[in-house]
């Protein structure tokens, strides 16, 4: 067998589940990759969860699951939002997701670093901006976790089970 045929029959079997070209991508207006977060999603503004999309999602999705951390807090990256068992019919999270522990899709929350089952909006410490970054998985499973999943407990759940992922930094300094 061929060098280049080798290489294709590799790429085959590597390429994600929705084939060759989909990469799944998420988008937001309030999160923009690279920018600076609008006031309104941090604890200095009404801390609501922004709206986000996504989409080229690999075949087989079975749910989703979202992760917004701080990795330049000062002690640990910081978890900001677990989401997990998004349907994978849905494809976007409308603006200012209501506090509860399951969402009327069936989409769970997990505990932020703030000891809250929702969203908890950046706070960072005065001084330097630091970066934020919301991450999509793309699962071929459902995880069998209840409300109040901790992020180390959803990335575990998810091992094996991750056919896409995508994600967007964004940065915030308290002004």
């Amino acid at each position: 067998m061929t060098y280049s045929i080798l290489l294709v029959l590799l790429g085959a079997i590597v390429q994600p589940k929705g084939g060759p070209g989909q990469k799944l991508t998420l988008k937001s207006s309030a999160f923009t990759e690279g920018k600076t977060i609008p006031v309104k999603y941090t604890c200095d503004g009404k801390n609501i969860s922004p709206e986000v999309q996504w989409s080229n999602v690999p075949d087989g999705t079975k749910s989703f699951a979202l992760i917004l951390d701080d990795p330049d807090a000062p002690s640990k990256t910081w978890v900001h939002w677990v989401l997990f068992n998004i349907p994978a019919s849905q494809h976007e999270l409308k603006e200012d997701l209501p506090a509860k522990k399951e969402l009327d899709s069936g989409a769970t929350f997990g505990i932020n670093d703030f000891g809250d089952v929702a969203y908890g909006g950046p706070c960072p410490p005065n001084g330097p901006a630091h970066q934020y970054v919301l991450k999509l998985y793309a699962l071929d499973t459902k995880l069998d976790l209840k409300p109040g999943a901790t992020k180390p407990q959803v990335l575990q759940a998810m091992k094996g089970h991750i056919i896409g992922q995508t994600e967007l930094k964004q940065k915030y300094k308290r002004q």
